[in-house]
């Protein structure tokens, strides 16, 4: 399997995208809106992504609560935000963690009976004031110590329900003063413990995924994705994750380059997977063909859980 995660086009799978994947399968195929019409087209989508991908490889799903979210009603039950649970905690802390495991029990319910394995929650970021909103309310709180504490009760209802949390965005999107789909946020910042701490509390979490950030005291020449030293000395050194880390979308603004070239520079740096969205037949193909295979020590962990 090749160290990729792709999106794809439409609601069905086509034939070149099929063909494609029997002469370069992904590591696994992350799905979007455009691709989820309702239970039963979704029921055949998977079914067809399962035939032409390997067994080992995952479906993948952005499944927040609240404006991120693939699963929506009708078909399927809308849930708040997560910064509700922060609010929660401030005036009821322990119905707080109980409401943080139910909403990634709710969530993680939700994506495993629609045939999902792992699910691009919770967000571990810290918000500061001034910061651009596409954070927002996707953040739990502003407090880290609560952060780290309900994203950890969000994972365990994730887990429990046998689906593969990834934290996100490492080491911290909080900061940012721009929309990173549009554009790469700099941030200025000196003192990043508290960005990094949600994170660090959850370092034993499965998979966790880079922020498309440059960090100027960190590496003023690289954003996180495309920075070797932000990923081997915080986000595994200060951070200390070990599991398996995986780009935000390559496609994004705030990165240049071609589809191939992002790939690449991001494996380079440490990620262990790519991950690039829009379903552009000719960018996946120019992806599968540049990257390596996974390294095969990392195929029995992509669908691993474990509650701590």
């Amino acid at each position: 399997m090749k160290a990729a995660i792709l999106g794809i086009a439409g609601p069905t799978l086509a034939p070149e995208e099929r063909a494609l994947f029997a002469e370069h399968p992904p590591a696994g195929v992350i799905l979007f809106g455009r691709n989820i019409a309702d239970p039963a087209q979704l029921c055949d989508l998977v079914a067809a992504l399962r035939e032409s991908l390997p067994k080992e490889a995952v479906l993948m799903v952005d499944q927040e609560g609240g404006r991120v979210a693939r699963l929506r009603a009708p078909h399927w039950p809308e849930l708040p935000p997560a910064a509700h649970l922060g609010a929660l905690f401030a005036t009821d802390p322990d119905a707080a963690r109980n409401a943080a495991r139910a909403h990634g029990a709710a969530i993680g319910a939700m994506a495993r009976d629609a045939g999902f394995d792992v699910v691009a929650a919770p967000v571990l970021d810290v918000p500061v004031p001034g910061a651009h909103d596409v954070i927002g309310d996707r953040a739990i709180a502003a407090d880290p110590a609560v952060v780290g504490a309900l994203g950890a009760d969000i994972a365990w209802g994730l887990m429990f329900q046998g689906i593969v949390p990834v934290m996100k965005h490492m080491p911290g999107h909080g900061r940012a003063g721009l929309d990173s789909h549009h554009g790469l946020p700099r941030v200025t910042a000196t003192a990043l413990d508290t960005d990094f701490a949600p994170f660090a509390a959850n370092r034993d979490l499965p998979w966790g995924m880079t922020a498309h950030i440059l960090y100027e005291a960190l590496d003023p020449a690289h954003p996180a994705t495309f920075s070797r030293r932000i990923i081997e000395e915080v986000i595994r050194g200060r951070i200390g994750f070990r599991g398996i880390l995986v780009s935000d979308d390559l496609a994004m603004g705030a990165l240049d380059g071609a589809p191939a070239s992002r790939a690449l520079r991001a494996l380079a740096a440490g990620c262990d997977l790519a991950l690039y969205c829009p379903g552009e037949p000719a960018a996946n193909r120019a992806v599968l063909e540049a990257v390596p295979d996974l390294d095969v020590a990392l195929i029995p962990r992509l669908k691993q859980t474990a509650i701590p």
